[in-house]
């Protein structure tokens, strides 16, 4: 057996993107070693695509593989196809336009971020890094994660669940007075927002994008839904911040793991086997 990982992101057209993700997984790249990690993008990158991440991992000679989705949510459509797509199961919870891809090696699907602890400790960093709460204690402030969304139920489910795991961590973690969740798919910011200042009135609300890269919606669309509303907006991502990068690294180590113990047990069993032949 031989191990690889494979980074899946998004992809973008803005270069600075796609250099976030690859420092990440450079950084990884560099703790794991010598264990083959990749980055592979489901569009917008030439030459970096998923099928071309596959294919490196394989003419290296790798036989298992996991495949990370570098996504926010399980309710990202995106980390739905691209499970189907890989094989991991029969079919997508949606109609998608992605093909099949080609894998010759045993393949793991990870999991997206969800609300795993690394990622609260980076949205932590990003408030206190925040314009507009210099000399603001946590406990007049209260918390609301912005993240895309979606408005298929099963999938907008999943962005919940996320999103309040993240918020109910963080409002531990940081102390802060309340701590809410909004989506832009559908739109919940404006009721999001009165929703925490009818709960708390005289409370700072700080509104947190919880977006893999900086872009579009943490410059253009986020701030739009927040005018007028009386905000303090952290505008940030989650990339570049260590943080993220354990995150990958904790999500390999704990499949390398799972694979080294099962190799063991199946060279055990095997040595058991021609022991028992043997006493024939």
């Amino acid at each position: 057996m031989k191990p690889g990982i494979l980074v899946i992101g998004h992809g973008s057209r803005e270069a600075h993107w796609a250099a976030s993700v690859e420092e990440a997984v450079g950084a990884v790249r560099e703790a794991l070693r010598p264990v083959p990690v990749e980055a592979a993008y489901l569009e917008l990158v030439e030459g970096r695509l998923i099928q071309d991440g596959i294919d490196r991992l394989e003419a290296a000679g790798v036989t298992d593989i996991l495949a990370i989705p570098l996504f926010v949510s399980a309710g990202s459509t995106h980390v739905d196809e691209i499970g189907w797509a890989l094989g991991a199961y029969e079919e997508p919870r949606r109609e998608t336009d992605l093909e099949r891809i080609r894998v010759r090696a045993r393949l793991t699907y990870g999991r997206p971020i969800a609300d795993d602890s690394e990622i609260a400790d980076v949205l932590l960093d990003r408030v206190a890094e925040a314009s507009g709460l210099e000399g603001r204690e946590a406990a007049e402030i209260a918390l609301l994660l912005v993240g895309h969304g979606s408005e298929e139920p099963w999938f907008y489910e999943e962005w919940h669940r996320g999103l309040d795991g993240l918020a109910a961590l963080m409002k531990e973690r940081g102390g802060y007075a309340d701590a809410g969740v909004a989506t832009l798919r559908p739109d919940e910011v404006a009721a999001a927002v009165r929703s925490l200042k009818e709960r708390a009135p005289g409370l700072v609300v700080a509104a947190v994008p919880v977006m893999i890269s900086e872009g579009y919606f943490t410059s253009s669309v986020i701030p739009r839904r927040l005018d007028g509303l009386g905000c303090v907006y952290a505008e940030s991502s989650l990339l570049p911040h260590p943080k993220l990068q354990e995150w990958i690294r904790r999500q390999a180590s704990l499949w390398l793991r799972e694979q080294e113990i099962s190799s063991r047990d199946k060279e055990g069993e095997h040595i058991g086997e021609n022991q028992s032949e043997a006493d024939l």
